[in-house]
């Protein structure tokens, strides 16, 4: 193949291009060497500046945490004497520990509303205070403002012309009971002392500290290791009220210098770490397509396990926009994927009619106050409501930072299917026992009713004899001898009507309806089926209700029943005692702390053996030959559903009681 170029033009054509790359590398690598030690000098003198400042920032805060300390006790020391609870010892004993604390404290003293001193921390101080004019004008407008305030630094009294370490500070905290001013309490700090005592001891190495007033004098200084350079300084105001001090700090380091060898340590440098960087450039390369491929296929394993789950999964923003949503989400709201990424609420499978519900507690997700579990309704896109189980829980990224929420919802039709399937067998279940128990008692209904029909009988037979007299004879009925007749049966009638209407009743299918009742009018209402058991076996009834009782919440029938079968059980467990002992008691008690009444079934039977009681509520278990086993479990679910415990315990008399609480009805 012809070469197109000729061999001596083509160094010409190719020569710039070969080397303009390598001599902008060349340039680029020598105006880094120029850069960098300038750039590094830069950044060490703004370290040292940034250390500088935040070392006086934490001298400043020392002194002002000290001077706070001394302020609160003098404020506390102050409330003591406005209250009038020291004496004369007791307060210099005060004022001498206050001056044992603070060492850059001179003195304290108490100086009334005559300026005159009261007490002092010293033991022979002048009657009257002496005070210079800054402190005098600083205590005239504390008394003012009823506020403590801080005079100007000022030369020693009776010395104007002291050295800056004799200068004195006062802090005046004025004292008032009700609008009476009491005088005012004096610390006097020592200028100098302020930085011999609070700034750390390697602080004053590497710096000089100075305090200067408002026009930049020095009121005191503390070089321990010589004169700052003034290359890293920084001032700091004291912010003390009533007097103007700043902080001044000056390092005793110098600015950096660039050391002689320093450019060829960079070639070398630079070198090695082109070199290093080359490598470690090539293995960053490696791990990342390496990291790359382990993360796709983490990312097809994680999809596959997404989309074989049967939970639904639904993340959202801060918003509340809809950022993601798995296969089974979509299953359960019926709405593909495309129709819920990036909605914000109100969401398309919101329930019409729960709305203020959904829009309540969505408030509260953006609000940060989420409950993490809590059960709501879908609707599909076909109007088929879906109950749901939803746990909610923060979206957190890498940081540590909440970026939105992650759901996780379940389909709960079934599971409510099911506890509705058992709500309806346990109603069976419980008919089906009040049924029985019914017909343990026919016999005892057929002798009960057997009186009143045949009085009925009787007083109808007699009451038809005296109208049939009356008309054979043609004498007019005498009304005062029919009349008790048919009242007394009237009465039989009403009394037989009363136990048909008792079973009838008790035995009838309802749904469960708690309401507030009487603890009286649910032992009223299965009186005579209690009584018709007691008389089968010639046991006495009591009862102790008290009349003030609160009423309950309860459904009537279900707590009927749950007396009826424990005084049964009452009854047939006193059949083999002295007739003297069969007594059956029920006893009502209000638990005001509870909130509950409770219920007590006593009798004075055989007891309960303790392999028996283990075994006692479990289902189909039971002592009697002809038992079902099924009563007291029945009466444990029915006292669990008013959210109570059924329990028993020995009776101490001989037998057993059974006790159970119901919430007492809070009437509007």
């Amino acid at each position: 193949m012809t070469n197109p170029f000729p061999p001596a033009r083509r160094p010409q054509f190719t020569s710039p291009l070969r080397w303009l790359l390598p001599v902008v590398l060349l340039l680029f690598f020598l105006a880094i060497l120029f850069w960098l030690p300038w750039q590094a000098r830069q950044m060490e003198s703004n370290e040292r500046q940034e250390q500088l400042i935040a070392d006086t920032l934490w001298v400043e805060q020392t002194i002002r945490f000290q001077l706070a300390r001394h302020e609160e006790s003098l404020r506390t020391l102050g409330a003591d004497i406005g209250a009038g609870h020291l004496g004369d010892a007791a307060l210099q004993a005060r004022l001498r520990q206050l001056l044992r604390n603070g060492r850059e404290l001179r003195r304290v003293l108490w100086v009334d509303e005559r300026g005159r001193v009261a007490a002092s921390s010293d033991a022979g101080a002048a009657a009257a205070a002496e005070f210079g004019a800054a402190s005098a004008t600083a205590a005239d407008h504390a008394r003012k403002t009823r506020n403590a305030q801080y005079s100007q630094p000022a030369p020693q009294s009776g010395n104007p012309h002291a050295a800056p370490a004799a200068l004195l500070m006062d802090y005046h905290l004025p004292l008032f009971r009700g609008e009476r001013y009491l005088g005012s309490l004096v610390a006097t700090y020592q200028v100098s002392s302020l930085l011999d005592e609070m700034v750390p001891w390697w602080f004053a190495q590497d710096n000089q500290i100075t305090l200067l007033d408002r026009d930049d004098k020095v009121l005191a200084r503390r070089a321990a290791a010589g004169p700052g350079h003034g290359v890293y300084t920084h001032k700091r105001a004291l912010d003390l009220p009533g007097a103007a001090i700043t902080l001044f700090t000056d390092s005793v380091k110098s600015a950096p210098r660039l050391l002689p060898n320093l450019l060829v340590g960079s070639v070398v440098a630079l070198s090695l770490g082109l070199l290093w960087s080359l490598l470690a450039l090539w293995r960053h390369i490696s791990r990342r397509l390496a990291a790359e491929g382990a993360l796709r296929q983490q990312m097809s394993f994680r999809t596959a396990m997404e989309n074989s789950l049967v939970t639904g999964l639904r993340a959202r923003d801060l918003e509340g926009r809809v950022t993601y949503v798995n296969p089974a989400f979509c299953q359960i709201v019926g709405y593909p994927p495309e129709e819920l990424l990036g909605k914000l609420p109100p969401m398309p499978y919101w329930a019409p009619d729960v709305m203020a519900e959904y829009q309540q507690r969505f408030a509260g997700v953006l609000a940060g106050t989420i409950t993490p579990q809590f059960e709501t309704i879908f609707q599909r896109c076909d109007g088929v409501r879906v109950p749901v189980l939803i746990f909610e829980a923060p979206l957190v990224d890498k940081d540590g930072r909440q970026t939105g929420w992650m759901g996780s919802i379940l389909d709960i039709s079934d599971r409510k299917r099911v506890e509705e399937l058992n709500r309806q067998q346990q109603e069976k279940l419980q008919a089906s026992a009040r049924l029985a128990t019914m017909g343990e008692i026919a016999s005892m209904l057929a002798h009960e009713l057997n009186q009143p029909l045949a009085a009925i009988s009787s007083y109808t037979t007699g009451a038809l004899n005296l109208l049939g007299r009356a008309a054979d004879s043609g004498q007019p009925v005498d009304s005062a001898l029919l009349q008790p007749a048919l009242q007394q049966a009237s009465a039989q009638a009403q009394r037989a009507g009363q136990i048909i209407r008792s079973v009838h009743e008790f035995v009838k299918k309802r749904d469960a309806e708690r309401q507030p009742l009487s603890v009286q009018s649910l032992v009223d209402g299965i009186g005579a089926l209690i009584e018709l058991q007691a008389r089968q076996f010639y046991v006495v009834v009591q009862t102790d209700i008290p009349a003030g009782l609160p009423p309950v919440r309860a459904d009537r029938v279900m707590i009927e029943q749950v007396l009826l079968n424990l005084t049964r059980n009452a009854i047939e467990a006193m059949q083999d005692i002295a007739a003297e002992r069969r007594v059956m008691c029920l006893v009502a008690r209000c638990d005001a702390a509870q909130q509950q009444v409770t219920l007590a079934v006593v009798d004075q039977g055989h007891g309960i053996a303790d392999d028996v009681a283990e075994r006692l509520f479990s289902p189909f278990f039971s002592t009697k030959a002809e038992g079902m086993g099924m009563g007291l479990n029945i009466c444990r679910t029915a006292i669990e559903f008013h959210g109570g415990t059924l329990s028993h315990r020995a009776n101490p008399q001989g037998g057993t009681i059974f006790t159970f609480a119901l919430p007492v009805a809070h009437l509007k």
